[in-house]
């Protein structure tokens, strides 16, 4: 009888374990990562960007996933508990949370590898056939499962996961050069001056931070690192360049199975590319559908009433989160869940994450405002206005791309109801 309470070994072993790493602080996005971890920022008004890797598994068919935590990571943790919590463990299904827990002696993560490295026990003791090392912080809808495909077609020991880029737009990616096979035959991790695909003048691979591990190259390369006392301890910068050569390592370009264009992608690790990825989900037809039913983006569902506009204003190409409540004109721009925007405002190619309150008379254009943010009445934010002045910490990115977060702050609590509202 007390046999029955088990799932039979053999459907626990074999297949693939899925690894988010997701203990990056995310320094290049300011204020937002100040008090979370860079997969917790929310996204998309509905989102946290976790969801997307963790959308991207499950619906690959890829249900056994570990998360690496350490920074910063009890909302990150929060979120997982409350919106993962559906898979069934009876099923050898599930979504576990592995923290920084010092198992290799007393330190913390020193690198992406690292991070692996010191949870190698746990990883045995799943026993998977294959590992798949992902990043959380990244907004993309990608069927896993043809990589995978790929990586065992292929014979390979490491395949990694690579999108086509302009060469003009590589510096900030690990560069992948290939061969007519696409066995990878280089890796430069931020090259100044990045080298084109062979006969592709203009256009490059960047690595997605996407890896396919046969299980004993894995815990080789790991055990080649971390006997390295010269190494970052870094995938990008240390295993995949060290491993090509003597070890099988191909590519797997991602593109988009409809159009045949490369698949759409986007590292939103600063406050540019950030803004810029939520403008592009209100293009008329967006690359990236969040609306999708076939590749259903999953998240936790706080429970709230539905939008609710006020008085006559204009709202156009925007997306409203739950609880939101208008009275003020809405153009290209996100809203997140219970965010309020006072009468006769106007907010223009914006991000509102949850819980902002906008006052009255109030303009804001090209910003991105932190969640549980106060915006006095009569304020105007954005274009050259720029004040430092008032409750808030303002910074312009490169681009001009206004941050407003609050001066202090607790650690990520998400709760309104302790605060002053306008």
């Amino acid at each position: 009888m007390e046999e029955a309470n088990h799932v039979a070994p053999s459907s626990r072993r074999g297949g693939v374990l899925a690894l988010i790493l997701a203990g990056g602080s995310g320094s290049r996005l300011k204020g937002l990562t100040e008090w979370r971890a860079k997969p917790a920022v929310p996204f998309g008004g509905h989102y946290r960007t976790v969801d997307f890797t963790l959308s991207n598994c499950v619906n690959s068919g890829m249900r056994r996933i570990a998360l690496l935590t350490q920074y910063k990571s009890q909302s990150l943790i929060r979120h997982i508990q409350h919106g993962w919590g559906f898979l069934r463990r009876e099923l050898d299904e599930f979504v576990e949370i592995w923290p920084a827990q010092q198992r290799l002696g007393e330190r913390w993560y020193a690198g992406t590898v690292d991070a692996v490295y010191q949870n190698r026990d746990l990883i045995e003791s799943l026993d998977p056939d294959h590992v798949l090392v992902l990043a959380g912080d990244h907004v993309y809808s990608m069927d896993y499962s043809e990589m995978l495909r790929h990586h065992v077609e292929t014979r390979a020991d490491i395949t990694v996961g690579c999108v086509e880029v302009p060469v003009d737009e590589a510096r900030s990616f690990g560069i992948v050069g290939i061969d007519r096979d696409c066995r990878v035959r280089s890796f430069v991790e931020k090259p100044d001056k990045p080298v084109p695909s062979p006969g592709r003048r203009n256009v490059t691979l960047a690595s997605m931070g996407i890896y396919v591990f046969s299980r004993a190259a894995l815990f080789e390369r790991m055990e080649r690192d971390a006997a390295d006392p010269g190494s970052l301890h870094d995938f990008g910068y240390s295993v995949l360049p060290n491993a090509i050569g003597g070890t099988r390592v191909f590519a797997h370009v991602f593109r988009d199975e409809r159009t045949g264009r490369p698949g759409y992608w986007r590292d939103v690790g600063t406050i540019d590319s950030y803004w810029k990825a939520h403008m592009e989900l209100l293009d008329e037809e967006p690359e990236l559908d969040l609306f999708d039913p076939v590749w259903p983006i999953r998240t936790a569902q706080p429970a709230g009433p539905p939008v609710r506009v006020r008085q006559p204003v204009r709202i156009s190409a925007s997306i409203l989160g739950q609880g939101s409540v208008v009275a003020g004109d809405i153009h290209r721009s996100v809203l997140s869940g219970n965010c309020r925007v006072g009468a006769h405002s106007r907010i223009n190619e914006s991000v509102l994450l949850p819980n902002v309150r906008i006052g009255r008379n109030c303009s804001l254009e090209r910003v991105v405002v932190d969640s549980d943010c106060v915006i006095p009445d009569n304020t105007v934010i954005g274009g050259d206005l720029f004040d430092e002045s008032g409750p808030h910490r303002r910074e312009v990115s490169a681009e001009g791309i206004v941050l407003v977060t609050r001066q202090t702050r607790d650690a990520d609590s998400g709760s309104a109801a302790k605060r002053k509202v306008a």
